[in-house]
């Protein structure tokens, strides 16, 4: 990290050094109409530099910073006082590998998250656990398209299996409360669920037009 700072720096001292160049030509320059339109540039280029200056000073962002940490994790992005902050990839030892948005040293903001066996995440993160909506797409054909909290399915979303989805609410990452069911046949369960179970009446609408009523305890 020092060796980005000195860079950091160095490219700011540079910067001072031009704004301080561009300052004397103006003071150099006879004013005459033919010159009014450089000097205006001249000025315009000199408040950029100084905003740029003052941008860098105040954020200390380093563009890019490339580390391998002691347990073997490797990360690659924007920093700020030392901590992972902006855009960045995370690569994890065991292959899983995390690329988005990061504050304060962690996931936080949008990002992908790619698991070593195939899965895939896209969506929100908070504080490095998945937290606000969201896709998981598993390699055995499910999908979720959600709400998360705390790195849980919890609230509103669809889960897409082989034979059909549910659509309604989660929490702990199961089914849980109101929900339909839409069967690849045609048929739709509408009913309550509770810990990932099926409970009290359920109504079934066929898809021939005819209705059918299940009680589960």
């Amino acid at each position: 990290m020092e060796e980005k700072e000195i860079h950091h720096n160095s490219n700011n001292i540079i910067l001072h050094n031009v704004i301080d160049n561009l300052k004397k030509i103006i003071n150099d320059l006879k004013i005459s109409k033919n010159l009014e339109i450089t000097i205006n540039e001249i000025n315009n280029i000199i408040q950029n530099l100084d905003l740029i200056v003052k941008t860098n000073e105040s954020s200390n962002i380093n563009l890019l910073k490339t580390e391998t940490y002691e347990n073997g994790d490797k990360y690659i992005g924007q920093t700020k006082n030392e901590k992972a902050e902006g855009k960045g990839i995370y690569i994890f030892k065991n292959g899983d590998k995390y690329e988005g948005e990061f504050s304060n040293d962690k996931f936080n903001g949008k990002g992908i998250y790619y698991y070593i066996d195939g899965d895939k995440y896209e969506g929100e993160f908070k504080d490095d656990k998945r937290d606000g909506k969201g896709i998981y797409i598993s390699v055995n054909g499910c999908k979720y398209d959600g709400e998360y909290k705390n790195d849980k399915r919890d609230g509103k979303g669809i889960m897409y299996y082989e034979d059909g989805n549910y659509e309604g609410e989660f929490k702990n990452d199961k089914k849980d409360g109101k929900g339909i069911y839409y069967y690849k046949n045609g048929d739709r369960e509408m009913g309550d669920y509770s810990n990932g179970k099926k409970i009290g009446k359920h109504i079934i609408l066929k898809n021939d037009g005819s209705t059918q009523i299940k009680e589960y305890k």
